[in-house]
Parts: structure tokens; C-alpha cells; sequence
């Protein structure tokens, strides 16, 4: 079993920033891939950005040059750096982590979910 945490959402002003945190606990061996998704009112929950353990990094076409993923492995722990934040960036974020437990068994599990609401 593999636990997350999810921590950093809020209420922000247009241009705001908000830094998320996701730490990982458990069963772990290695985390192949960390991510974070969002899913705003009446929409499918979207990749945002994720980041493998080498350190290669993905960003949705929406938040490039505004956002930053970042992790550290000795921590298991994910972060979403998000600066100039717009109204359309509200939704429900949600951390995701694919990798390999003590027992050699492969795990993907998501977070249970911060809400950030960019509004004035």
C-alpha cells in the first residue's frame, strides 16, 4: 500500500502563485513517475504536468513557461510550482505516482485531491 499526501491548495488572486506538495509513504521501491492532474467542474481531469525519476518532464500546452514540476526522490515527494494563475486554472488537483512496491508489485495511485481557486 502506498499512502499520499497531498497538501498547498487555496484561494489565490489572478496572477497569484501556489505551490503544491504530494509525499508518497509505504510500501515503496521506486517511483517511476510522478504527476499531477487536474479536473475542473464539468470537465474530464486532465494531465497537468508529471516528471519521471530521471527527471524528464511533461506539461500540458495550458500552464508551459507558467508552471514548474519538481521532485525529490530521497523524499518521495512531488511539487507544482504555479505562478501567474488564471481563473480557468481552478479545479481540483490531483497527485499520481506509478512505480514498484518492496514486494516487486507495480502500483498507480492517486491522491485524494487539493482544490485551487483562482478568482478576485
Amino acid at each position: 500500500q502506498v499512502q499520499l499526501v497531498e497538501s498547498g491548495g487555496g484561494l489565490v488572486q489572478p496572477g497569484g502563485s501556489l505551490r503544491l506538495s504530494c509525499a508518497a509513504s509505504g510500501s515503496i521501491f521506486s517511483i517511476y513517475v510522478m504527476g499531477w492532474y487536474r479536473q475542473a467542474p464539468g470537465k474530464q481531469r486532465e494531465l497537468v504536468a508529471r516528471i519521471t525519476s530521471g527527471g524528464r518532464t511533461n506539461y500540458a500546452d495550458s500552464v508551459k513557461g507558467r508552471f514548474t514540476i519538481s521532485r525529490d526522490n530521497a523524499k518521495n515527494t512531488v511539487y507544482l510550482q504555479m505562478n501567474s494563475l488564471k481563473p480557468e486554472d481552478t479545479a481540483v488537483y490531483y497527485c499520481k505516482v506509478i512505480g514498484v512496491g518492496r514486494a516487486g508489485e507495480g502500483f498507480d495511485y492517486w491522491g485524494q485531491g487539493t482544490q485551487v481557486t483562482v478568482s478576485s
